[in-house]
């Protein structure tokens, strides 16, 4: 065993862990106070990305109910480092956009197109003049849903007619040199800063990922004693089912995870459990890691995902921090214990005794210690196992998986799908849940329907 191999858990337990993200935050305020400096919540805003324009509908609200100064900060895409496989992951997010937007009550349509670059340049014209003159918050959303509203069109008439309905017609819009030199400097701050990302907020050390992650923002803030009024979230977290609601007829889940994705190990047991009380099957869809298919991944990224997984997961009450990433061999390895636990009906309790061995207990999946007790748990036979090792008729199943999830629309993982709806992220398990309620109630009417027309027949 290696010194690495036994110092992460270790370090990434403390790193991790919610005592030192207290620690962090108090150091945070006590400094904020000797400057004398003002609460500063930064506001990255990316024109013709469609979770931006969902936060600049809440953004009002915000600023009035919270004591915080909001500063706005226009920003280009991600590089193409942070977005593998962008037209794929551009087109997924207008469509998750408007779920989200369905379900918080907002308003966004995805209307199957990405704004015209000439509409785009004239909205950030027009959004860094509003900034310069301190009424961005008031222009933002209007503005956003006139480029949205008419993305097929290169006109700027929309967004001029967007302004004097807000009452901002005197807004003068920035130049385009004005406009380049913003978005580089703000490209910069969000770099060092540590994002990558738009539609995102940043408060003092910690960074929070558009509405999905608005809540504990928010949470943070009344900590402190800064909310004006008082009331539920924003912008509130989806909740997981709790209650047994049996479906009419059988469901499949299909769980596209990795063994090496900690958004993957929290959420194997919510799925499972989803599954259980809705009951429905799960299809286990198990694909090797991108980083190990050769997609590289950010500094900034790797950071972001391991402090906001941990968070997911204290939310969510999973066990996590205690790692020791499997990148590499370990993955392997794991993923030739797959078919086996299939086989063996086992195949949720050895993906569940993996996640928890790598991701909360530390343990080492690359040795036969580690792994042997991941397996015995779970029931394998430590024999049997061995042998599997051996076998790499897993690398066509998870290529096999990795086509279905592509053909699925999605590219990453975790991902769900149910009949012809396909989400891709934990924080998407409600659409699921939705899903097989729906079916369920279609199962209803149509069992109802057959009992009418017996009764119709005197039968």
């Amino acid at each position: 065993m290696s010194i690495r191999t036994l110092l992460t858990p270790m370090i990434s337990a403390r790193l991790l862990g919610e005592p030192r993200l207290m620690r962090l935050r108090a150091q945070a305020e006590r400094r904020r106070g000797r400057q004398g400096a003002a609460h500063q919540v930064h506001v990255f805003h990316q024109v013709d990305d469609p979770y931006s324009a969902l936060v600049a509908q809440c953004l009002p609200a915000f600023a009035a109910r919270y004591a915080v100064h909001c500063v706005p900060h226009l920003v280009p895409p991600a590089a193409d480092s942070a977005a593998p496989d962008r037209p794929r992951l551009v087109t997924w997010s207008r469509r998750d956009a408007a779920l989200l937007a369905e379900r918080l009550g907002l308003h966004f349509q995805d209307r199957g197109t990405q704004p015209e670059p000439q509409a785009v340049i004239a909205t950030q014209r027009s959004l860094l003049g509003a900034l310069k003159a301190g009424q961005f918050i008031e222009a933002a959303a209007p503005v956003s849903q006139a480029l949205w509203d008419t993305v097929a069109t290169t006109e700027t008439g929309s967004v001029d007619e967007a302004l004097a309905q807000a009452n901002l017609a005197s807004i003068v819009p920035a130049t385009e040199t004005e406009l380049m030199a913003h978005l580089a400097e703000s490209a910069a701050l969000r770099e060092r800063l540590g994002h990558y990302l738009g539609a995102t907020f940043y408060y003092a050390g910690e960074w929070y990922w558009g509405l999905d992650r608005l809540h504990y923002l928010e949470a943070r803030l009344r900590e402190l004693g800064l909310d004006r009024t008082g009331g539920p979230d924003l912008a509130p977290a989806a909740r997981d089912r709790t209650a047994s609601v049996a479906l009419t007829s059988s469901s499949e889940i299909e769980f596209f995870f990795s063994l090496r994705s900690p958004y993957s190990a929290i959420a194997a047991p919510r799925v499972f459990e989803l599954a259980r009380l809705s009951g429905a099957t799960v299809k286990l869809r198990y694909l090797l890691p991108m980083v190990m298919r050769g997609l590289p991944v950010p500094a900034a990224k790797r950071r972001y995902i391991s402090l906001d997984a941990a968070r997911e997961a204290r939310l969510h009450g999973v066990p996590f921090g205690r790692l020791n990433d499997p990148v590499g061999r370990p993955t392997e390895r794991g993923l030739a214990l797959m078919p086996l636990a299939e086989r063996c009906g086992a195949g949720q309790a050895y993906v569940l005794s993996f996640m928890q061995g790598v991701w909360a207990e530390g343990l080492d999946a690359g040795s036969d210690r580690g792994l042997r007790r991941i397996a015995e748990r779970a029931g394998l036979n430590w024999n049997e196992a061995r042998e599997a090792l051996r076998d790499d008729q897993w690398r066509t199943h998870a290529e096999h998986h990795r086509a279905a999830l592509l053909e699925a629309g999605l590219w990453g993982v975790p991902a769900f799908r149910v009949d012809d709806t396909a989400v891709w992220g934990q924080d998407r398990l409600w659409v699921i849940d939705r899903c097989l309620t729906r079916m369920r109630a279609k199962g209803h009417a149509a069992q109802g329907m057959a009992s009418h027309s017996m009764q119709d027949r005197g039968t």
